[in-house]
């Protein structure tokens, strides 16, 4: 089957074509580059309208007119660009009288990966201009374990360096510039697998109006934020079992990212892949390859139901091209956690903070030591309102370590059950109300009592919390939660429903109309 795509979400007029017979992609390319500033929606619209028509040309005089179906970017992306390649994607259909199909620009990203690493049930951490996720597929779908709370990571870093000068884009510059610095300490924000860059790009900004050498600020802009991308996509492997992790999106371009990921993958055995530069960026390539392989399973759509949508979400997308497989569960009496490696014992567990090898020296120093002691802390402070939780044993903050009684039989995401989803709304509600918050609470984060009588429920692992009166920090600590649900559940809507009827019960109200709020900043809604 050949496959014509074409992409146009924001600033890259492209068209190619997919052979997958042979496996190979023709792309040609014309991006828009505005004179200062951002991308301006209607010059980048200008320009779609002029270059669109010259690249899709060139992909038909290379074809010879051999094109048995037109795949076209159907969203995420700016509204008017979309509206130029949705129209002209269906021109082309109509003329060649081969079928139509719409493609989540999101899901190319991450297929993409896929398909030319030749993983079977990958995670896809997505780093782009507009976008920061990460996903994993599960149940037909897929999920979005943690996203960005406010911008993208190239907005993000575009931001920074419009405020000192430099033209658009603006993450090659930092990359650049960040070779000759030294590490400047920036906040570092990761709650469970969702993060936030305002605060970075603030601190950031303030850092070079007083006087902090450029370059030192990029350097610390690069460690941190890429840090927290890592961090994050080692949770998603953790919280899904799985060992395998591409990346996509046109900051997957920077050199530091790609060695931080594929170092986090090689320290707990995962594998890693990239696609070379020309499928990082925006590119049809991408929309040709997805777009056959949703042609060949029938998912095709008809002219008159072809409309774009600017806020399409990748795990709205049904995925009719894959066969839904079940997650890998790890089998060991040594368990390589998210941030830890666990050791059991008969009666006690023992947690190491080894030392991350991605991670600059520093940031990874103080981020061991500090959830370190904020484990232990919070572990005990939750136990002492009622809420069941390991024994600590001992603390070792020097080495990171701690030991723990060993509690519960298995993890809540091997024993999903509606009653236990239930005590997870109570017991984070009563840490709420005791003034902290758990930070990472996942259905890994949960432990569960399966033998004899004592079916109880265990929180575990506070590493990530901290004391709080702010009601947005509780409604983030449910969001956290109904995430992992979403990830590890074959049916999470029932199970979200009882957590939140359970919540409701014995916390504030309040505090669920918050979460409403934050499910509706996700960058994907």
């Amino acid at each position: 089957m050949r496959v014509l795509g074409i992409e146009g979400t924001a600033w890259c007029a492209s068209a190619a074509l997919y052979d997958s017979e042979t496996d190979s992609v023709v792309i040609e390319s014309d991006a828009y580059a505005p004179d200062s500033g951002g991308i301006h929606p209607r010059e980048a619209a200008e320009h779609m309208r002029q270059a669109v028509p010259a690249v899709v040309e060139t992909i038909l005089d290379d074809s010879d007119g051999d094109v048995d179906a037109v795949a076209f970017s159907r969203g995420p992306g700016l509204g008017p660009c979309l509206r130029i390649v949705g129209s002209a994607a269906r021109a082309l259909a109509q003329t060649l009288d081969v079928p139509l199909v719409g493609v989540n620009h999101m899901v190319a990203h991450l297929e993409i990966g896929r398909h030319r690493s030749g993983f079977s049930a990958p995670v896809c951490l997505n780093a782009s201009g507009a976008n920061a996720h990460v996903l994993a597929y599960r149940n037909g779908r897929y999920r979005v374990l943690g996203e960005t709370m406010d911008t993208g990571v190239g907005n993000a870093l575009d931001k920074f360096t419009r405020h000192v000068g430099w033209s658009h884009p603006g993450g090659p510059k930092v990359e650049a510039r960040a070779k000759d610095g030294e590490y400047t300490d920036l906040p570092y924000v990761v709650k469970g697998m969702d993060f936030s860059f305002s605060g970075i790009m603030s601190a950031a900004k303030q850092a070079y109006d007083d006087g902090t050498p450029v370059e030192d600020v990029c350097r610390g802009l690069e460690e941190t934020v890429f840090a927290m991308l890592a961090e994050v996509s080692e949770r998603a492997l953790s919280l899904t079992g799985r060992d395998e992790l591409v990346l996509g999106g046109g900051v997957a371009q920077n050199d530091r990212l790609r060695g931080m990921l594929e170092t986090m993958c090689e320290q707990r055995g995962a594998d890693f892949f990239a696609p070379e530069p020309r499928f990082l960026r925006d590119n049809a390539g991408m929309i040709a390859v997805l777009g056959e392989k949703m042609a060949r399973a029938g998912d095709t759509v008809a002219i008159e139901d072809s409309a774009i949508d600017s806020n399409f979400r990748p795990d709205e997308v049904p995925v009719t091209w894959r066969e839904p497989e079940p997650p890998a569960r790890p089998d060991s009496d040594v368990l390589q956690g998210a941030e830890a490696t666990v050791t059991f014992a008969d009666d006690h567990v023992t947690k190491a903070r080894l030392p991350k090898r991605y991670r600059h020296g520093s940031l990874d120093a103080r981020l061991r030591r500090d959830r370190t002691v904020l484990e232990a802390r919070l572990t005990s402070e939750a136990r002492r309102h009622g809420v069941p939780t390991p024994l600590v044993w001992d603390v070792d903050v020097p080495e990171s370590t701690l030991t723990l009684q060993r509690v519960g039989d298995t993890d809540l995401r091997d024993a999903l059950t509606e009653e236990r989803v239930r005590d997870v709304g109570r017991h984070l509600a009563t840490t709420h109300g005791a003034g902290f918050v758990h930070g990472d609470p996942t259905t890994r984060n949960v432990r569960v009592s399966e033998v004899g009588e004592d079916d109880r429920t265990f929180l575990i692992d506070f590493g990530l919390g901290y004391y709080t009166d702010d009601v947005e920090d509780y409604a983030m600590d449910c969001h956290v939660f109904e995430q992992s649900l979403a990830g590890t559940a074959d049916d999470p809507e029932p199970l979200t429903e009882a957590f939140e009827a359970a919540y409701g019960e014995a916390g504030d109200a309040s505090v669920l109309d918050q979460l409403r709020e934050i499910e509706g900043r996700g960058r994907y809604q």
